[in-house]
């Protein structure tokens, strides 16, 4: 038989061999350095034997998929120093995920000390060498040795698997865990690890089944890779909004008014302020929006003709029972039922259109109490919606109008490179979650893919993603540890308006169903102050700064002065402070500069006669004294441009 490798060249063999006998052959580091092999395309175990004429690409510890594999080893290691250290535990899952790996166990929660133990455990393990071995099993013998084994979980796991099924697993001197693989040879293959924290999951991701202790780890081929890693993760953790936030006052949260329900401080309430402000007057002066103010609940006769009903009801908060109350009433979670009402209180002809609504919508959502988290997954939020009611012939411009606003909010922020592009389709295998029909559902994600390509965004493509009602343009982005949330959508429906019996006049005087868009501009204020606050590290551009400036007088001697200065700078729209305590200023510097402020003002005696400011900024350091209407200029200009100045580094900021 004749290998091809992926630097071209044949290799010849008169009888089958395994993927690591190939790469020994090939040379003895390469076979040390080696993790799995990827036959025609296809990733396979370092133990698969090749029989047959094929392309062959030794996957290294050096490669991404190689990587995985050493992290999918680790989580197999790691499983085992839980059952050594605790008999009594049961295995779930334990994935390798995007920069490490995790594991599923019924137990009790695990300490910190907990997991020092088991990574010591692991190193015992590591150490000892064991080679690691697959076997398979037909499918009603698999399950018998797993219930000998006492692992419910994976008895679970292959009744799922189709009648006449072979099972794999991997044994590791005696510890023995069901999985697909691949894997490394031994446990020797892995060098550096790190257990980064415990939670608490649910059994499938299912609130309703079995809470399980997870595991968080991660694995890579040297030390120094995870060293660099570890001290990033100290870096993200120091962004992360939910701790950040909290420590900049800009909100909290409180047991007694409930999860998933922030309360905004004075700050955190200004810079949301700022932003709905801004995008309000977006929208309307410059992007031909009309505002509307719609009910923050409705009957459920509403969300029935709407289909949220029927599709969504499990995400709502209902008020009233429908078998013994005469009316039942819901929390809005979304605005555009109500807004079809809005257009159609009056009459509309094709020059009405395209008629284009945005409010800023408070809406409720019965989030699972386990995806919680800070500001990005919240039960009451509120978004920058808007439904645009068009006719047909205006689709293509309408929506490219949308994706280039979406755009524009971005770049303003900065986060324009911070983000991805998803094409979220149906799923034509449950047709059943729905409206409407193949053709429709083909037609309308056409539309949305012509737009991404002509407008050469890169995007990936999802099924099952969709709206009930339509497809969508999903503008997706990370937090710091590497989820994924949705910041901003944009949705093609051409089937609602039937719903809600909404037409408009044509030009032959025919009642014409229109096509909706429902989008938002920028999306969730919550979730996007989340985002600024770990894009930023809270040293926000100065235009969002609930404080812009503080004064700080250098003696009580000159409060008056700094007094003054703040005053004409609050004339000119600046939020500024004065720093009035009877300390030094050294010290006052230094408590401006832990607040992260942009600009501190320092005035005394020399300032106070000329009418000056020497001005301290995050971004140049000192930069000197300055005429006070010349720094305002400057700073308002700034400001009202929405300007993100580049911060020197501190060496530089020093000279």
């Amino acid at each position: 038989m004749q290998i091809k490798l992926k630097d071209g060249s044949i290799k010849e063999y008169d009888a089958p061999k395994t993927v690591y006998e190939i790469a020994q052959d090939i040379s003895s580091g390469l076979a040390r350095m080696a993790c799995a092999g990827e036959i025609d395309g296809e990733t396979v175990d370092l133990r698969t034997e090749v029989s047959k004429d094929c392309a062959l690409n030794i996957i290294t510890a050096n490669e991404q998929e190689g990587l995985k594999v050493i992290r999918h080893t680790a989580s197999h290691v790691m499983a085992e120093a839980v059952k050594r250290l605790f008999p009594d535990a049961k295995i779930a899952i334990g994935p390798a995920i995007e920069d490490g790996f995790y594991y599923d166990f019924e137990n009790t929660p695990f300490s910190r000390e907990d997991l020092d133990k088991i990574e010591s455990e692991m190193k015992k393990i590591i150490k000892e060498g064991k080679p690691i071995t697959r076997f398979t099993l037909p499918r009603e013998e698999a399950i018998a040795y797993m219930k000998e084994r006492q692992e419910p979980y994976k008895v679970e796991l292959i009744e799922d698997l189709p009648q006449g099924s072979e099972i794999s697993f991997y044994d590791q001197g005696g510890f023995v865990d069901l999985c697909a693989g691949p894997h490394l040879m031994s446990t020797k293959g892995i060098k550096a690890y790190k257990l980064i924290s415990s939670s608490m999951a649910y059994w499938r991701g299912d609130e309703h089944k079995a809470q399980l202790q997870r595991i968080y780890a991660t694995a890579f081929n040297k030390k120094d890779d995870l060293a660099a890693y570890l001290e990033h993760l100290e870096d993200m953790k120091k962004r992360d909004h939910n701790k950040l936030g909290r420590e900049m006052e800009l909100f909290t949260t409180v047991d007694v008014v409930g999860q998933g329900l922030p309360l905004f401080t004075p700050k955190g309430t200004k810079m949301i302020m700022k932003l709905q402000r801004w995008i309000e007057d977006l929208e309307d002066n410059e992007w031909g929006y009309v505002r509307t103010r719609t009910p923050l609940m409705a009957k459920s006769d509403l969300y029935k003709i709407s289909g949220h009903w029927d599709h969504y009801k499990e995400g709502m908060f209902v008020l009233g029972d429908e078998e013994a109350d005469k009316e039942v009433f819901a929390l809005r979670p979304m605005t555009c039922p109500f807004q079809y009402y809005v257009y159609k209180n009056s009459q509309k002809s094709y020059r009405d259109l395209p008629y284009r609504m945005g409010e800023t919508s408070t809406l409720f959502r019965s989030e699972d109490s386990g995806e919680m988290h800070g500001l990005t997954r919240v039960r009451q939020f509120t978004i920058s919606e808007g439904h645009l009611v068009i006719r047909p012939d205006q689709t293509e411009q309408e929506l490219k109008g949308c994706l280039e606003l979406a755009y524009y909010t971005l770049s303003t922020l900065g986060l324009q490179e911070d983000v991805t592009y998803r094409l979220s389709k149906w799923d034509p295998e449950n047709k059943e979650k729905y409206l409407g029909d193949a053709t429709y559902w083909e037609s309308t994600q056409d539309a949305l893919r012509k737009i991404l390509v002509e407008k050469q965004l890169p995007f990936v493509e999802a099924d099952g993603e969709a709206a009930f009602y339509g497809p969508k343009i999903d503008i997706q982005a990370k937090n710091v540890y590497g989820k994924e949330d949705t910041m901003i959508t944009i949705q093609l429906d051409c089937a609602i308006a039937e719903n809600f019996d909404m037409y408009y006049i044509d030009e032959n005087g025919d009642k014409i169903r229109p096509y909706i868009i429902h989008r938002t501009s920028m999306g969730c204020y919550e979730r996007t102050l989340a985002w600024l606050i770990e894009k930023y590290a809270g040293k926000f551009p100065t235009w969002l700064c609930p404080e812009q400036v503080r004064v700080l007088p250098i003696s009580d001697k000159y409060n008056a002065y700094a007094d003054e200065v703040a005053a004409e700078l609050k004339k000119n729209g600046v939020d500024v402070t004065v720093d009035s305590r009877s300390e030094k200023i050294g010290f006052k510097i230094r408590a401006a500069r832990l607040d992260k402020l942009p600009y501190m003002l320092v005035v005394g005696q020399q300032e106070e006669a000329d009418r000056t400011v020497s001005v301290r900024s995050r971004f140049a350091g000192n930069e000197g004294v300055k005429p006070l209407d010349a720094f305002i200029e400057t700073l308002c200009k700034e400001i009202r441009t929405k300007e993100i100045r580049t911060e020197l580094p501190e060496e530089e900021k020093a000279k």
